[in-house]
This record gives C-alpha cells, structure tokens and sequence, in this order.
C-alpha cells in the first residue's frame, strides 16, 4: 500500500507545476490577445469555439463561460465539423479554433474551410509557429513547458492553460461590456446563484400567510393566530399601521411571568417598533439584516402598509442562505 506521504507529494508536484505554467501564461500575453479581444466586440455575430480530444472539452466550458457572461457563444466539434457542422458558422461569426500543437488532421482541415468563408480566425495553442498559427488571424498563446503527467502524454497542464486563457477572455469582455450583476442574473434564474440576485421579499411573502391581531386582541388568540399562520410571529396593528410584533419567544416570556393570563392583550406583550422591510427589497438583504439584528422574521411593508412575514427558514428553503 502506498504511504500517504507519497500520495500527497504527488499532488503537490502536478498541482506546483500547473501553478507554475499558470503564472507564466501571463507573460505570453501581447497585442493578438487585445486585438482578438476587439474583433469579438465589433462582431455581429456569435463566436464558434472548436477543437478535438480534450480541447473539445475545453472549448465546450469556455462557450458556457461566455454564454454566461453575455457573449454568445456555440461549440463546434472539429470532427463534426468536415462531416456536417461547418453551417454552424455563419457570415458574421468570429471562430476560436483550440489546439495544444495547432497542427492536428482535423484541424488542417477545418482551417483553410473557415478561412474560405472569411470569417475571421483565433487560433488558442501552445505553439505559434504551428499551422493554426500561422493561418489564424490572432494568436492566444498557451505554451506550456511541461504536462503535469510524469510522461508528459496526458494533457494537464496544457489543458489548464487554455482554461484560464478562455476565462481571461471572458472576464475581459465582460468588463469591456459593462456587464453587471443584474445582466448575470438574467442568464442565471434558476439555483441559489440566480435567486441571490433577483429574488425580493414580495416573492417569498406571497407564499405565506399574514398573521396579524390587533392590540387589543386577548393573548388566547395571539396564540392561535400565531399556531395558524405557522411564522412563529404575528405583526400588532392598530389599523393598517404596525405598532408591534409578537414572537413566539414573547410567548414564553409571558408564560413565565404571568401565572393567569388572563386579561392580557396583545399590547401587554408585544414588542413596540419591530423591525421592518419593504418588500421590493432583494431577499438576500433581509438575511443580512436578520443576521445583523440576531432575529429570524421581518414584517414586509409596501407603501407603508403591513403585506406580510418573511422567516429565516423561508431563505433557508429557497437555498439562499
């Protein structure tokens, strides 16, 4: 059995040598990469990503990577493409086209195809002196030294190169574009991520019940409206103003105070001047807020009018918190 001293050196060593190539990759960086960076802003079209073997797979995560960020983006395998897929590319398309040596069979292929219908070519690889190279328009230059593999078959480092070249070009025409947080959310509805920026407080409370008594209710139906309303909370109003909370912990408080009930309202018990939020708010600031004040429920307002009840088990289901 291997010792795990042995196991984890070896994991140090591939992590440090792709840390290293990383590091270096920056240094490669020169005016193709800022002029490719221009041609995708001034395109009209989408950009096409292509490549074979675990390039492929690259490209596939960086079409994600950019689709995600509002530049669209479609992956073309290189194989498919000289069987079938090359009307994926259309007149105003700019194609990044991935390879370690830039001189594979089906990237020798797929080249001059894309260079007949003059759209414009990136070429991402580890050598520019290689065909792809020398026929794209633009140059990303990901030389490695070394793969992480032992014997230096097994793409590793040269496949987190193009990685982090690809995020660098993402991340760069996100910044160029302007494109926020609110434009992220827009392509990212759905999970906890989506919800932490378009989720608001009218979302969540619409699905509650709206516990409320007024302050002259007696304790007995404090109680019951509070059990009803399954918040654990009921908002004390006097009209449609909030002068009040009751929690279930002001019930307990009660209980070990008072021997007979009896008599006690609403405002006997309550506390005055609860914390509020308008409900327009996003649902990831009331968590803030909860966390900053120890609480767990806020009282909704809307146009200064009680609407509702958001819980910390609320954010807790919706995976927000």
């Amino acid at each position: 059995m291997t010792p795990a001293p042995t196991i984890l050196q070896i994991a140090r060593k591939t992590i440090a040598t792709e840390r290293d190539a990383i590091g270096h990759l920056g240094e490669l960086l020169n005016d193709d990469f800022a002029h490719a960076v221009t041609c995708i802003l001034a395109s009209k079209g989408r950009v096409i990503i292509s490549g074979i073997g675990k390039s492929a797979i690259i490209a596939s995560k960086i079409v994600a990577t950019l689709n995600s960020t509002g530049t669209p983006a479609i992956f073309m395998h290189a194989a498919d493409a000289i069987h079938g897929d090359l009307g994926t590319i259309q007149k105003d398309d700019v194609v990044i086209c991935i390879s370690k040596s830039g001189g594979t069979p089906e990237i020798k292929m797929l080249v001059p195809l894309i260079k007949r219908g003059k759209n414009k070519l990136i070429g991402m690889t580890g050598n520019p002196d290689s065909f792809l190279g020398k026929q794209a328009d633009f140059v990303l230059n990901t030389f490695v030294e070394k793969e992480a593999c032992p014997n230096g078959l097994a793409p590793t480092t040269s496949t987190t190169a193009q990685l982090v070249m690809g995020d660098a070009l993402a991340i760069v025409l996100l910044e160029l574009k302007g494109f926020s947080s609110t434009d992220f959310a827009k392509y990212h509805p759905g999970g906890a991520l989506g919800k932490k920026l378009y989720l608001r407080v009218s979302d969540i409370c619409k699905n509650n019940m709206v516990p409320k008594v007024n302050t002259t209710t007696d304790v007995k139906q404090v109680i019951v409206e509070i059990s009803e309303k399954m918040l654990g909370v009921t908002a004390v109003l006097e009209g449609d103003r909030i002068v009040g909370i009751v929690t279930d912990g002001d019930i307990r408080r009660m209980l070990n105070k008072h021997d007979n009930i009896k008599g006690l309202t609403a405002a006997d018990i309550m506390t005055a001047d609860p914390k509020t939020i308008p409900s327009d708010t996003l649902a990831i600031k009331a968590l803030e807020i909860m966390q900053q004040k120890g609480i767990s429920q806020l009282l909704a307002i809307q146009n200064k009018k009680y609407v509702g009840v958001i819980h910390l088990h609320n954010l807790i289901n919706e995976g927000i918190l």
